[in-house]
Parts: structure tokens; sequence; C-alpha cells
């Protein structure tokens, strides 16, 4: 069974870069993402604290994206399989490098995991949110599906262990063989249904402003207001630019146990668009013991363009939920 994104609509969007607060796993997770930039430092320096609506925050430098080098900081992503044949279980393995060349073998926690890998496809509907699991040696490894060929982009989200060492994320482009056919960007939407879940996004992106994007969980029309905790939040987002996969994590305003957040039935994010273009949004959330993505299409808008391009309210889109690695 297909388990790629598929969506078709009609609505409009936004545009995205990121900065806020939270994480990700071990082993190999569900739901998976794309667009990555700003570090976490300057994710949290772009959000509004404790900002639990949407909303526009102050216009300043936006932080660079992430996501487009192999090698920064002394660090390097290498793929040990850079070409692998499409299939449903897909073997993955790859180790960060140090400027020596050797192998790291020691990391700082983030969001509950050392290791966040993100596995998309080029045209951005297949999205995987791994959580791979390290040898002593440093190598990393997990299987993914991934049932379309083409070109895909693997990121790998961490920390190194050490003071003052900062978060990075690194991609590497990724190879699967078949029969490739790409398929269209969805077109921009505003609302998501995933396996009788309905997501609806408000709220907007402006490139180089912090904006905010609210995210309303509901299920066969009720809200739901019992979400599980994932990765540490009630919600992970992810957003990955169209055309180079820029990608950055947008983590949640507030989370499990912090005494005003509530699970659900909205997710807060604060978020910062690098420039403007045509973004996918993954939103990954939790609800009696499974995971689930919701995706959208967003374009960024600069200000003076921003009520020229908001979509209009009710905007739908069905959607094919994406297969799950485990």
């Amino acid at each position: 069974m297909r388990t790629g994104l598929k969506i078709t609509a009609f609505a409009a969007g936004v545009t995205v870069t990121f900065g806020a607060a939270y994480g990700v796993g071990a082993a190999v997770g569900p739901g998976e993402s794309r667009a990555h930039a700003a570090r976490d430092s300057a994710a949290h320096a772009a959000q509004a604290p404790g900002a639990k609506q949407p909303g526009h925050g102050t216009t300043g430098a936006a932080p660079a994206a992430g996501g487009l080098q192999v090698s920064e900081r002394g660090y390097s992503l290498v793929l040990d399989t850079p070409r692998v044949a499409a299939g449903d279980r897909v073997p993955l393995r790859f180790s960060i490098r140090d400027a020596g060349g050797r192998k790291v073998t020691a990391y700082t926690r983030q969001h509950d995991r050392e290791m966040h890998l993100i596995v998309a496809s080029r045209d951005l509907s297949v999205y995987r949110h791994l959580h791979p699991s390290r040898a002593a040696d440093g190598t990393w490894s997990t299987t993914a599906d991934l049932p379309d060929a083409g070109g895909y982009r693997a990121f790998a989200d961490f920390r190194p262990a050490g003071k003052g060492a900062e978060a990075l994320t690194l991609g590497a482009d990724l190879a699967v063989s078949g029969d490739y056919a790409p398929a269209p960007l969805p077109a921009p939407s505003r609302t998501a249904v995933v396996d009788g879940y309905e997501v609806t996004l408000t709220g907007g992106l402006t490139p180089g402003r912090s904006a905010g994007l609210l995210l309303n969980v509901a299920r066969n029309g009720r809200p739901v207001t019992d979400l599980q905790p994932y990765l540490g939040a009630y919600g992970h987002l992810v957003v990955l630019r169209s055309g180079d996969l820029a990608h950055l994590h947008v983590h949640p305003n507030g989370g499990p146990g912090d005494g005003s957040t509530r699970p659900g039935p909205q997710v807060s994010f604060t978020a910062t668009a690098p420039s403007t273009g045509t973004y996918r949004v993954f939103l990954d959330f939790q609800h009696d013991g499974k995971v689930r993505t919701a995706a959208f299409t967003v374009e960024a808008a600069r200000p003076d363009e921003a009520g020229r391009t908001a979509p209009p309210p009710g905007g739908h889109a069905e959607q094919e939920a994406p297969g799950h690695a485990h």
C-alpha cells in the first residue's frame, strides 16, 4: 500500500522557517519530514516567550535554512547507503564524522532522542520521520518505507556531546531506484484529513518575521482534547521548502507538564520563513496510541502580499496517511 502523502485541495497558503522548542528520538519513529533550517538556539530566540496563539513578531533577519550542507562546523554526514531500492523496509545506515574523519559516538539528547532522521522525496510526496539506533562504533541504522523511486534528501538532526556544542542539521542526497514518476506538489490548503482526523491550520508565515501557526485537531467533527505526548510535546512540526528541500524543525509553544498547555485540540507553534516560496508542513501528533501525520502545502508571502495570498477559510484537503517506520 502506498504510504506517501497524497493531497488534493483547494485553498491557499503560507511559507515557513522555524524556531521554538522540542524534539525527536531513537530507533525509528512515525511520521516523516523535510524542510529544516534554524538551529534550536536561533529558534528559541525567534520564538515569542509563552506564545499560545498565532501572532506576528518583529521583523528581523531570518535564520539560515538548514539541511542544505553535508558538512558544517567540522561535522559531516556520511551515508553508507546512498543508493537503495524502493520498498517497504529499505535499510538505511549512516554516521556523523568529525573533522578528523572519526565517527562521532557521543551525543546530547534532544527531544527525547540523540538523533532524528528525516527522509523526504524531492517532490515532497514521501516524508518519513525516523529514529535510528546507534551501534557502539557510531554507525546509525534503521529501515524506512520508501515506496517510490526517485531523488530523496536525508536530514540528520543532532547535537554532539560536549560543552558549547551546538545543534546541527546536515543533509545528503539519497537515490532510490525503480520506476520513477514525479508527483506534483499538492495545492495549498488549510485543512488536511488523515485516518479519520481533520486538522485545520490557521495563522500565516512571512519571510524574515516570526509568526504563529495554530493547528486544531478534530475527529468525527469533535475536538480532540486528549492528545498524547509525542517526543516530549503534543505535536511535532516540520517544514520543508519546495525546490531545495531546506529543512526546519518548528517546535510547539509549551508542552506537557508545564501547567498551562492543554492536550488539544490546539497545538501552537512559532516560525520564521527564511524566504518567499512554497513549503510543505508536516504535523506529527499522537492519539489512541498511534502517531499520525497531517500535511499541508503553504506559501510564504511578503507582508505587502499577505492580504492577497491568504487562503480562504474552509480550504479542504483529503489525504492518505503515510506509513510509519518503527
